[in-house]
């Protein structure tokens, strides 16, 4: 198997793991709060993990249009976050969690429109099988 599918399956657990944990951390706090401290860490984290792995000549490589766009990444998991954490705190984690994981059909659209990635019937049969979890999870 290809490295990528371990990191890809390390982030899964992980990503899932999170959900549980901050529904906890979110019992006494509003969502936003807690959002903004779990951002507040995250940074900490990432800073130091930055200082341990990353190569010094890496920094001087990183462009003006890099820092734009992964500034904007940022904006977007910034209003990404808002929104999930205000919706696990509200609801159950299962099904907010499977209709955020919606976000892989707009991923795959926009890698298809914008970077020109193949949209494979493997994909599309994948992409179809997330819509009708989000349909079944959603309904009451």
């Amino acid at each position: 198997m290809d490295r990528w599918v371990w990191y890809a399956l390390a982030s899964m657990g992980f990503a899932g793991a999170t959900a549980v944990v901050a529904k906890y951390g979110l019992a006494t706090v509003s969502a936003d709060l807690g959002s903004a401290v779990r951002t507040a860490f995250v940074f900490l984290f990432m800073v130091a993990f930055a200082a341990a792995v990353v190569p010094r000549d890496d920094y001087t490589k990183l462009a003006r249009r890099d820092v734009l766009f992964l500034a904007l990444s940022a904006a977007l998991t910034a209003a990404s976050w808002v929104c999930y954490f205000r919706a696990i705190q509200a609801g159950p984690v299962g099904p907010v969690n499977l209709i955020d994981k919606g976000s892989l059909v707009v991923s795959v659209l926009l890698a298809w429109l914008l970077l020109g990635e193949a949209l494979t019937p493997r994909l599309l049969i994948g992409c179809g099988l997330v819509v009708a979890g989000l349909v079944v999870a959603s309904r009451k």
